[in-house]
């Protein structure tokens, strides 16, 4: 069945109108900080989960501790889009446990007229490919792109029987049920997932823990070379497509942004982002490729005495507590790296040492690909998943615009 004939049954020949965000939603009030002496909870902007659409965790603040932008108070049910760096889509529904707490101002509030629409009808608008395109369009900034509440606010949602609110609000919740059930799913193999990852987290470290004197530490400065990549602009990937890979400071898509027709580097290596959100972020590399002046290059000096895949593991759990984050812009620059310790495990014994590195590194890759790999197990379930409640949210959220009427 196709989208307009399911919502044609659905909606049984009812009108549909559309309204700005604005329009649905109520005003919002700020904390003041100088009238209260409670403890609050503070959302925010990592504070919501990309993955989940979840709180994770929150840091306690009170008026002697908390920071500049911790003024919106949030209610129940609210529906929270985070406004800087919006293309990441950090958005939740609040529930009864954050009720009453203090969210970032990086954060647009939207608070639903219960009587016309409801916060889930919103909640699934904002994860619309609509609401991302709109957001596109709108966000200023290159470096920390961002978009006022304002202009989220224009966004246009489609109500219903306009002029019935019950079987308006009962058509919103049909759709939102039938939604919400592919979410709960994902959300339920997401939580199995994240306590996969809690699990490789426990023994990774298990397996990184040293006892005192089983290891010599080094500055990794004193066992590999550092170097940086260079500026390449989109005009130049453009210009100089070609089959050897280019990674920047993103994660997606293993950090790659593009591909020329050269390469600067050829072997193994392990790369680091230097700026940014992702500062401290670490990737085992090999074969040909370049990098761009965001990431810097680590080389081992002498591969007969450490590991590359157990370098890339340790520095995996350890670069990002290096990370400066002054300024407002992460970073991890090449002084700061060559200054992280590294330990060499049976120093005295360079062939047992390699050994050694190489058991931790063989345990940690079997470890990695049964909680990560993406051709396999949760993640592959949940990529799935994700695609399949895309596919039906775009369905069933085809509502016809007034010019598409009038075609």
């Amino acid at each position: 069945m196709s989208s307009s004939n399911y919502l044609e049954k659905l909606l049984g020949g009812v009108d549909v109108e559309w309204r700005a965000l604005k329009d649905v939603t109520l005003p919002t009030s700020n904390i003041k900080w100088r009238d209260t002496s409670r403890t609050y909870r503070y959302i925010d902007l990592t504070s919501v989960s990309v993955e989940t659409k979840e709180i994770t965790e929150t840091p306690e603040i009170t008026h002697s501790n908390a920071p500049s932008r911790a003024q919106k108070l949030v209610e129940k049910d609210d529906v929270i889009f985070a406004t800087t760096r919006p293309a990441q889509q950090r958005y939740c529904l609040i529930g009864d446990d954050y009720a009453g707490e203090v969210a970032s101002t990086g954060y647009c509030i939207l608070r639903a007229k219960k009587a016309e629409v409801l916060p889930k009808w919103i909640l699934h608008w904002i994860a619309s490919s609509a609401f991302k395109a709109h957001v596109e369009e709108r966000q200023s900034g290159s470096a920390y792109p961002a978009i006022s509440d304002a202009k989220v606010k224009d966004f246009e949602i489609p109500i219903p029987c306009p002029d019935n609110p019950k079987k308006s609000l009962e058509i919103q919740a049909e759709i939102v049920r039938l939604l919400d059930a592919f979410t709960a799913l994902t959300t339920e193999l997401t939580t199995v997932l994240t306590a996969r990852k809690k699990q490789y987290n426990h023994y990774r470290d298990q397996l990184l823990s040293f006892e005192e004197g089983e290891v010599e530490w080094k500055p990794l400065v004193d066992v590999a070379t550092l170097r940086r990549g260079r500026v390449m602009s989109k005009g130049y990937l453009a210009e100089n497509a070609g089959p050897f890979p280019v990674f920047s400071s993103q994660t997606a898509n293993n950090g790659m942004i593009g591909k020329i027709d050269t390469f600067d580097f050829d072997g193994e290596f392990i790369s680091w982002t230097t700026d940014g959100a992702n500062a401290g972020t670490v990737f085992h590399r090999t074969g040909k490729f370049s990098i761009t002046n965001v990431c810097g290059l680590i080389k081992i000096d002498d591969e007969q005495k450490l590991h590359y895949k157990f370098l890339f593991y340790w520095l995996s759990t350890e670069a990002k507590k290096h990370v400066y984050s002054g300024m407002g812009n992460p970073k991890l620059m090449s002084h700061q790296v060559e200054k992280i310790p590294i330990p060499i495990p049976c120093p005295e014994n360079p062939e047992e040492s390699l050994n050694k590195q190489r058991q931790i590194a063989s345990a940690l890759d079997k470890l990695e690909a049964l909680t990560f790999s993406i051709n396999e197990g949760l993640p592959r379930e949940i990529e799935l998943r994700q695609k399949q409640y895309a596919y039906y949210r775009n369905l069933l959220l085809s509502f016809p615009k007034p010019e598409e009427v009038a075609e």
